[in-house]
C-alpha cells in the first residue's frame, strides 16, 4: 500500500498577528479609560450642559416643549432669529459687553502691572504693608461698598452708563495685583540689574526686559478680567439702564420675554457662552502657563 503524506499548510502570513494586536489595543484602551476616568466623568459632567443647550437650540419651538432630547429636525436659523430678534438689540448687548471687557482689561493692565512691578522689583519702607493692604482689599465683598459708590457715580453724572465699572479699574485690581506680583518675584533680578548697567532706565527695563519674559501671567490676569467682564451680571444690573445693557442683562430680559421658545433662549444662551469659549481655547497654552508659573516665593 502506497503511504500518503498528509501535507500541512502553512499559517498565511500575518493572520495569527491580527488578534494579538487587536486585543493589545484593547488592553490600552481599556487601560487609557480605567487611567482617566474621574477626567473622563468629570469631561461628560461639564460637557452635557452644553449638549443640551445645543440640542435644544435647533429644535422647533413646538418640540422644545415636548421634552424630547433629540430634534426631529435641524432649525440652524434659530441662532440669527436670536440675533436680529426685537430689532436686534441682542447685537447691541454684544458691543455693549465687548467694550466693558476691552477697557476693563486694558486699564487693568495699564495700572496693575507697575504696581505689581514696584512692589516686586522695590525695595521701600512699607512694601510689605503696602501688599497686605492690596491682599486685605480682595476680602471686602463688592455689596458692601456699592451704595456710597453708587452716590459717589450719581454725584458725577456717570450712572445709566459703563462708566462706574471701567473706571475704577484704572486705580488697579488686587487679584491681577497679587498675581503679577507673584510671578515677577521668580523673575532672577540680574535682569534688571544688566538692563540699568546698559543704561535703561527703570521704566525702560520693565518695559523691554521684564514684560517680555512676564507674558503668561499677564496673559493669564488679562483671561481673568476679561471673563468677569464678560459674564458680570451684578455690576451692569445695578450701573446701567435698558440702552447700555450688557449680555448678561439682557439675557435675563430676554428670557422672561421668550419663555416659551426655549429654542431662542438657549441659542442666545450659546451665543453668550460661546466667545468664552473660543477665547479660552485659543489662549490655553498660554493661560495655563502663567497660572502655573505663578510662584509661591516671597
Amino acid at each position: 500500500m502506497t503511504g500518503t503524506t498528509l501535507a500541512v499548510r502553512p499559517p498565511a502570513v500575518g493572520s495569527s498577528p491580527r488578534p494579538s494586536i487587536r486585543g493589545r489595543r484593547g488592553r490600552r484602551f481599556l487601560y487609557w479609560t480605567a487611567t482617566h476616568a474621574i477626567a473622563i466623568a468629570l469631561a461628560i459632567m461639564f460637557l452635557a450642559p452644553l449638549i443640551f443647550m445645543f440640542l435644544t437650540a435647533v429644535m422647533s419651538s413646538d418640540q422644545t416643549l415636548t421634552g424630547a432630547l433629540w430634534p426631529s429636525s435641524w432649525h440652524w436659523g434659530n441662532f440669527w432669529k436670536a440675533l436680529t430678534t426685537d430689532n436686534g438689540v441682542m447685537l447691541h448687548w454684544v458691543a455693549n459687553t465687548l467694550i466693558y471687557a476691552v477697557l476693563a482689561t486694558a486699564f487693568m493692565l495699564v495700572s496693575s502691572v507697575p504696581v505689581a512691578y514696584a512692589l516686586a522689583r522695590f525695595r521701600f519702607r512699607g512694601r510689605k504693608l503696602a501688599f497686605v493692604l492690596v491682599i486685605t482689599t480682595m476680602m471686602l465683598p463688592p455689596q458692601v461698598t456699592i451704595v456710597p459708590l453708587y452716590i459717589l457715580w450719581a454725584r458725577f453724572h456717570l450712572t445709566g452708563t459703563l462708566w462706574p465699572l471701567i473706571l475704577p479699574l484704572l486705580f488697579g485690581d488686587a487679584f491681577s495685583i497679587f498675581l503679577l506680583r507673584q510671578f515677577l518675584l521668580t523673575i532672577p533680578k540680574e535682569y534688571t540689574d544688566a538692563a540699568r548697567v546698559d543704561g535703561c532706565g527703570e521704566f525702560r527695563a520693565m518695559i523691554r526686559v521684564i514684560l517680555p519674559m512676564a507674558r503668561p501671567a499677564i496673559a493669564a490676569v488679562a483671561l481673568f478680567q476679561f471673563f468677569y467682564a464678560w459674564n458680570d451680571y451684578f455690576g451692569p444690573l445695578i450701573y446701567t439702564k435698558p440702552e447700555t445693557w450688557t449680555l448678561a442683562v439682557g439675557l435675563s430680559t430676554f428670557r422672561a420675554a421668550h419663555h416659551v421658545e426655549w429654542n431662542l433662549t438657549m441659542a442666545a444662551t450659546l451665543l453668550t457662552v460661546l466667545p468664552v469659549i473660543v477665547v479660552f481655547f485659543l489662549a490655553q497654552r498660554v493661560f495655563i502657563q502663567g497660572v502655573t508659573l505663578t510662584g509661591v516665593k516671597g
